[in-house]
């Protein structure tokens, strides 16, 4: 011991205690190799990972899902379908990018908290799934299928992803619909199986699929040794980092000081009232889903035209969809306003690539009948927004788990986060501008599908792609019955502000959508209420 402080050295605590934790028999590894077997066998889950798998539950999904429709014929099989075959293969040749697609869950004893290891068990049929439409299947067909794919949970025993190949579509199409849980891209192991498998070009090539060897998964025992193990050397890094802040000073003040009152922003927002409408109910785990598209020029025109951003024009297109909506419900509008949870860009530094998204709540006046005025008033939110407060996202909410445990204090962290006082969701996700391919068939169109929050019926989902900007309108099914009339009413709304902007429609925009899109399948959705 060290003389005169009753203490062992530092060096000699921690092999003695992993010593005391270990089973008989077994020897220990040095901490540098302890810390080279965790990387070969499992990966911890980040703290964003873990939260959307702590707050699933049967009528709260942590999936986000996605409808591509594909030319046929440049994978049409020799019966005339789709060849699932192909596909089948062109996903194995890929895997090998999105390893994450690989893995599945496992848990820390005691603890619960989930880590990844690879499959040993991994099977690709099970998840590229194959099925049709009773041809000739429409629009509406389709839309009430996805509806069903989203409304179910993945196996955690599996990996978390489905896809589900399509084919029976009318006008010679197929389509996939793709389903991940959150916490497959999130984290540096975190990556998209879609944006592998999707080209610029069409192509025949199929590359050869590299072998899977999985890695031992590790023991209970291994697992709890390790977690044991990292929550000793925590206050460690802890000290690390406090000598860099004895170095710099006048930053970490600086720093500390900005994410304080962002952190204050945020917990003040998060216990403001909601606004009272029909959107908020505690749902259940069934979906309604539907979509409608625009031209992405004509966006771009009324947006110069008015000056204003994409974005803003968004949300104002969705508070005059709102106000129709609600007035064909005889709801009272009177100094109404709904709040949306809006995503945004979180940079380190001007200039830089985001780091990670965080969510707003923007007030939507749904009670303004003026369009150009509903836009002004949009507008005027999001500047003051910015310019007020630096939001925080739910990965710097649950950072506050990396010194405690997270039964604790993440529980606190999921509460605030489910608290957030919003009556919808309204993502904006921009995409690539020239076609994709999935080998040789051109991608049509991708509608996106975000997953619903607790107590919120309403995920407004847009996604940009070759010169259409389309909506995809994800709804809990018993409350929102009438979600196709939504649909609609957002084509209304875009149309009062392209003609307050003074601008005429192209046919193309002009174009409703046809009978077939708007009824729902047999025996779905308005058959079965």
């Amino acid at each position: 011991m060290r003389k005169g402080t009753g203490l062992a050295p530092r060096s000699r605590i921690l092999p003695k205690l992993a010593r005391r934790l270990s089973p008989p028999g077994f020897t220990p590894l040095a901490p540098k190799a302890t810390h080279e077997r965790v990387r070969n066998s499992y990966e911890r889950l980040s703290e964003t990972a873990t939260s959307s798998l702590a707050q699933e539950g049967p009528a709260l999904h942590s999936h986000v899902c996605a409808t591509l429709v594909f030319e046929g014929s440049g994978l049409r099989s020799a019966d005339g379908g789709v060849d699932i075959e192909r596909i089948r293969s062109h996903a194995a040749a890929q895997l090998h990018r999105v390893p994450r697609y690989r893995q599945r869950l496992a848990w820390v004893p005691f603890e619960n908290s989930p880590v990844w290891v690879d499959d040993e068990h991994f099977n690709l049929d099970y998840h590229v799934r194959h099925m049709s439409l009773p041809r000739p299947g429409d629009e509406s067909q389709l839309k009430h299928l996805a509806a069903r794919i989203m409304s179910q949970q993945l196996d955690r025993e599996k990996p978390l992803w489905e896809q589900w190949i399509v084919e029976g579509l009318e006008g010679d199409r197929f389509a996939i619909v793709f389903k991940a849980h959150v916490s497959l891209i999130d984290g540096p192991g975190g990556a998209d199986l879609l944006s592998v498998l999707l080209g610029p070009e069409p192509t025949d090539e199929i590359a050869e699929p590299r072998t899977f060897e999985p890695r031992m998964a590790p023991s209970q025992l291994h697992l709890l040794r390790d977690e044991v193990l990292r929550r000793i050397q925590s206050p460690l890094e802890l000290g690390r980092e406090f000598g860099d802040v004895i170095a710099r000073p006048r930053e970490f003040a600086a720093s500390v000081e900005a994410r304080t009152r962002a952190w204050i922003d945020s917990f003040t927002r998060s216990r403001a009232a909601v606004p009272e409408g029909p959107l908020n109910t505690e749902i259940g785990p069934h979906r309604r889903f539907d979509w409608v598209g625009l031209e992405l020029a004509d966006v771009r025109a009324v947006k110069r035209r008015l000056g204003c951003t994409v974005n803003d024009l968004v949300l104002a297109t969705v508070a005059g969809a709102m106000r129709r909506f609600l007035e064909r419900r005889g709801a009272s509008l009177a100094a109404f306003e709904l709040l949306a949870a809006t995503p945004v860009s979180v940079y380190s530094s001007p200039g830089t690539l985001p780091e990670r998204i965080a969510t707003w709540p923007i007030r939507l006046p749904v009670a303004e009948h003026d369009p150009l005025d509903r836009l002004e008033l949009v507008r005027t939110a999001t500047r003051d927004l910015a310019q007020a407060t630096s939001p925080v996202s739910a990965a710097d909410l649950a950072a506050a788990t990396r010194w405690t445990s997270s039964t604790l204090l993440s529980q606190a962290v999921l509460d605030l986060d489910r608290s957030q006082p919003c009556n919808l969701v309204v993502w904006n996700v921009p995409g690539p501008q020239l076609p994709l391919y999935l080998l040789r068939s051109r991608l049509l169109a991708c509608y996106p599908q975000a997953p619903l929050p607790a107590n919120q019926g309403l995920a407004i989902a847009l996604f940009s792609y070759a010169g259409r900007l389309v909506w995809g309108l994800n709804a809990d099914r018993e409350r929102i019955p009438d979600l196709p009339l939504l649909a609609d009413e957002l084509v209304a709304a875009f149309a009062e502000l392209r003609l307050a902007s003074g601008l005429e429609w192209s046919r193309r925009s002009l174009r409703r959508r046809s009978r077939s899109q708007r009824r729902p399948a047999p025996g779905g959705p308005r058959a079965e209420l």
